[in-house]
């Protein structure tokens, strides 16, 4: 048993275990892959960000297995790093674990763990499968936001307070903004649907108060791109 977690380049790198360490970066690639895929066939996923799972086992791999003990090269190659520059960040913080996913196995592969990347892998892939087949942590209820645009002569505060009560179990006030040279203010709210909501009849309520200006309704993982765009 100890012989099955125990590394494969502890006697040296040969041509042959490397063979066998990049081929097993692959095979857990795809597999983390796969899981991201699965777990994101309702929201949508990135194809090349799927393909970017695939890949990073083995670059990681590659990269530990040719530093080994040099430190000279270590620290060459952090110098490297420090010049890349990310064009865009992951839409999803899970996307983010993902990553840390695929370089903790390709850092345990650079090693020759073979035997603890594959536990580590499937373990971790189980946990995440699980947690998406039971919707672990996903609210019964829609988390929205609600942005509204509200005419300058009108109670932005009150306005709206009755027909939230009535569609809501909760909402909360978050950014108050004026547009157009202070003749709108543009209102943002974190609300919780009711589960039987009737998200059409609300909004044309809203749009009855506010003089049928501009009314969207977000889910909450568009926060941050609703932010940016303003």
């Amino acid at each position: 048993m100890e012989n099955i977690f125990s590394s494969i380049i502890d006697d040296g790198l040969t041509p042959v275990s490397m063979l066998i360490l990049l081929g097993c970066s692959l095979v857990l690639g795809f597999m983390i892959s796969i899981v991201y895929i699965l777990t994101h066939k309702k929201t949508g996923f990135a194809p090349s960000f799927a393909i970017t799972l695939v890949m990073l086992p083995v670059i990681i791999a590659v990269i530990i297995l040719l530093i080994g003990d040099n430190v000279a090269r270590a620290f060459s190659l952090a110098g490297a790093f420090t010049i890349i520059r990310f064009r865009s960040a992951p839409a999803d913080p899970k996307d983010i674990t993902y990553i840390f996913f695929t370089l903790a196995a390709g850092l345990a592969l650079g090693l020759g763990y073979i035997a603890y990347a594959a536990l580590f892998t499937i373990v971790l892939a189980l946990v995440t499968v699980f947690m998406e087949v039971f919707r672990y942590a996903v609210p019964k209820n829609d988390h929205m936001i609600l942005k509204v645009t509200v005419p300058e002569n009108l109670d932005y505060q009150n306005l709206l307070t009755d027909v939230l009560e009535e569609y809501t179990l909760s909402y909360k006030l978050k950014k108050v903004k004026t547009v157009d040279f202070g003749s709108l203010f543009e209102t943002v709210y974190y609300i919780e649907l009711k589960k039987d909501c009737n998200q059409k009849e609300m909004i044309d309520k809203i749009r009855a108060r506010n003089g049928n200006l501009n009314v969207q309704l977000l889910f909450r993982e568009y926060e941050d791109k609703l932010y940016q765009s303003q």
